[in-house]
């Protein structure tokens, strides 16, 4: 396994990835359209100054994570998926782990999230790494997301 940044080469794999976890396994019935990041990720991600990255298994796209810079010092943690069978494997792990290393080089202070109500290990997963659930009224700048049954997370770096 090794994690990529993002180069506009698996882009059908990255989406694909995405659309069946939060769809098939999720079930939170998001649409291509609802997320235009993943229609145009250089441009929603690196051109800001944030990143994106892909975990590569033999080939394949096998999970992602995105940072998107915000306001001076203020980051969203986004896409965050690894495919099931990939999970027991510590991928996320190294996807975040890489997320984090190229927040604290870009002088990020606070980091935000969404994560759908029913991801009960994800929520496990960042309380464990230090986040804490916030409400919409605490977000740090502004911030949409589809999924309106999600929870809100900060990390303050």
């Amino acid at each position: 396994m090794k994690i990529e940044t993002y180069s506009g080469k698996y882009d059908n794999e990255i989406i694909s990835l995405i659309l069946s976890i939060q769809n098939n396994e999720a079930k939170i019935g998001l649409s291509l359209q609802e997320q235009p990041d993943l229609l145009d990720i250089h441009r929603s991600y690196q051109q800001s100054g944030g990143e994106f990255w892909i975990a590569i298994s033999d080939g394949r796209v096998v999970g992602t994570i995105g940072l998107m810079l915000k306001e001076k010092h203020c980051a969203v943690m986004k896409k965050f998926f690894v495919e099931k069978a990939f999970r027991s494997q510590k991928i996320g792990l190294a996807l975040y782990n890489e997320l984090i290393k190229y927040a604290i080089s870009k002088d990020v202070h606070s980091i935000i999230l969404d994560t759908p109500a029913v991801a009960h290990v994800s929520h496990r997963f960042y309380e464990k790494a230090g986040f804490c659930k916030i409400t919409p009224a605490e977000l740090p700048v502004p911030y949409s997301y589809p999924d309106r049954d999600s929870i809100l997370y900060r990390l303050d770096l």
